[in-house]
Order: structure tokens, then C-alpha cells, then sequence
């Protein structure tokens, strides 16, 4: 038998009581747009961006802002917590309990960043290509958030780095009688709901060891969906920008095949969604990640036919 990792931590940096204090969740947002924008401004000083340095900071702004989290939160609600925010529209402000949707930020971010390059008279695609290095670093670190808060997690494996996430009790009521039936009568009467086992596995060894013995070994799809979603698919695209003249519009079309491929195989790992009738067979997440698949090659084919050629330091951008 394996002694698997039973997940542990907190999702906090710092609590100051209640559910109010420093959220990784948040802090990893925070990092991602404090790298984005060092990388988008190292970008455009060196002549891979046709938009001037000193506009870099608005643009990156209100990216983060409407694009991301504004996109993200309404993509989630939307996908993935319809009948949620039906049930409780004000769901939709409590950020800080998790719940942002890759797909639903990609949305955002083109809206807004179409809408400023109009405003500005800056091309669109232009700005697309340099968002699309930057957003990587953005999917990295909020992935690596959801590892942290013991969500997303992934399907049943043996493999020996599975691990056992509390917060399956609140997917698998079968499971959640067991573990409060065992919590509340070994450990301590209080312990007499899945939220109140989930907050004392964080503090209890005595709690962890008895949902070693419930909790079903898992994919730690959270991390492997970082390497891929985050880390492989910046190196690419960042070569891709970089290394390469090529039209514009072909970065960002590689970013929705990219990340449309690497989603829908990362999915393979992750414990699936409730399913609905139309997407055949597929996950909610690989099912959205197929349109991507669709857009990408149409971003592609339209760069070269059009063939623009991208701001590159070799081509003498400023």
C-alpha cells in the first residue's frame, strides 16, 4: 500500500479571521500581471511591439482587469456555474473562493484588447501576438493557485505522486458520510460536515490519517495542466515571437491551437465536469478547447494570406 500525500494546504498566506486574509489565490493573479507586464514592456522595447513602451501599462491594466477577471469570473458563471448564479447571483462577486474560466478570460481578453486597439489605432493583431506570449505566464501561476486551494483536481490513478484531495468530499456524498462518520465519532463531534473535515485536514494529522483511508489516490492534474498550459506553452510561443518573422496574426493563432492541444489532453488527467447532452462525449473543457482549435487555424490562414509583417527588431521597428 502507498502512503499517499493527503493535501494539505492552506490557502492562505495570511488569515487574519474568517475567510478574510491574503488568498494565494489572489497573490498568484497578482504575480502573473506584475510578470506579464515586465515581459510585455521587455517585448515592445526591443522591437517586437508596434505599441509605444509608455502605453504598455494601460494596455496590460486593462487587460488584467476586464479582460482576465472580469472574463474569467463571467466565463465561469457562465460554463461551468449557470444554475449557481441563478440560485445565488451574488456567487458571481465572491471571487475569493475560486471559480475563473481559462476560456472564459481568452474571450475577455480579445474584446478588450479589440476594443483598445481600435481606440488607440493600433493593430489588433499586433497586440494579440504579445498578449498571447504573456498569457502563459498568467495560466501558470493560476493553476498552480488551484493546486495550492486542493481544487480542479484529477481523475483516479496508482500512480505513486497521486494524491488525495479532501475537497472530494464535496463531489462524492458517499464518501463525505464516511468521513463524517469516522471524524466526528473518533476524532471530534464538531467535525460533522465535509467543510468542517476539509478546514481540519489542514491543521490535523488525526484528520488526515483517517481520510487516508477514505479518499480516493488522484491526478495531480493541477500541476501537470501548469507544466503544460503554463510553462511548455510560453517556451513555444515565446520562440515562436521571438526567434521567427513571421506575419502577424500567426503567434495568436498558434496560441489557440496550443492551447486548445495541450487542454484537451490535459483533460485526459483531470476529473471531468458534469456532462451535457451536446458535447459528445467530450469534456466541457475539451469540447470549448475544440472551437479554439477552428479559430487558431483561421488566425493562421488569414495572417498569410493577408501577409503583414509583425513588428521584429530585425525589420526595423521602433
Amino acid at each position: 500500500m502507498i502512503a499517499y500525500y493527503v493535501h494539505h494546504l492552506s490557502p492562505f498566506i495570511v488569515r487574519f479571521w474568517g475567510n478574510f486574509g491574503l488568498h494565494w489565490y489572489g497573490f498568484g493573479y497578482v504575480l502573473g500581471f506584475v510578470l506579464g507586464y515586465w515581459l510585455y514592456l521587455w517585448l515592445a522595447r526591443r522591437g517586437y511591439s508596434k505599441l509605444p513602451p509608455a502605453q504598455v501599462p494601460d494596455l496590460i491594466t486593462g487587460t488584467c482587469f476586464f479582460g482576465v477577471l472580469v472574463g474569467g469570473r463571467l466565463g465561469y458563471m457562465l460554463f461551468y456555474g449557470l444554475q449557481d448564479v441563478l440560485h445565488d447571483p451574488l456567487r458571481i462577486l465572491r471571487v475569493w473562493e475560486g471559480g475563473m474560466a481559462s476560456h472564459g478570460g481568452v474571450i475577455g481578453v480579445a474584446l478588450f484588447s479589440l476594443w483598445y486597439a481600435r481606440k488607440h489605432k493600433v493593430a489588433w493583431l499586433d497586440i494579440g501576438d504579445n498578449l498571447c506570449v504573456v498569457a502563459p505566464i498568467g495560466i501558470f501561476f493560476g493553476r498552480c493557485a488551484n493546486f495550492i486551494n486542493g481544487e480542479l483536481f484529477g481523475r483516479i490513478a496508482n500512480v505513486p505522486w497521486a494524491i488525495q484531495f479532501p475537497k472530494e468530499l464535496y463531489d462524492l456524498p458517499a464518501l463525505a458520510d464516511r468521513a463524517v462518520d469516522v471524524c466526528s465519532t473518533k476524532i471530534d463531534p464538531r467535525l460533522s460536515s465535509p467543510e468542517a473535515i476539509v478546514e481540519a485536514a489542514r491543521s490535523s494529522p488525526a484528520v488526515r490519517e483517517a481520510l487516508s483511508h477514505i479518499l480516493n489516490p488522484r491526478h495531480p492534474s493541477q500541476i501537470y495542466e501548469a507544466g503544460m498550459e503554463g510553462l511548455a506553452l510560453f517556451l513555444a510561443l515565446f520562440l515562436l515571437r521571438t526567434r521567427l518573422r513571421l506575419p502577424e496574426g500567426v503567434v495568436t493563432g498558434a496560441f489557440f491551437i496550443l492551447y486548445a492541444c495541450v487542454r484537451i489532453f490535459g483533460e485526459e488527467f483531470r476529473e471531468p465536469d458534469v456532462g451535457i447532452p451536446f458535447t459528445l462525449g467530450l469534456t466541457r473543457g475539451q469540447f470549448l478547447s475544440a472551437f479554439m482549435l477552428a479559430i487558431g487555424a483561421v488566425f493562421i490562414i488569414a495572417a498569410y494570406w493577408r501577409n503583414r509583417p509583425s513588428a521584429h527588431p530585425g525589420a526595423g521597428a521602433e
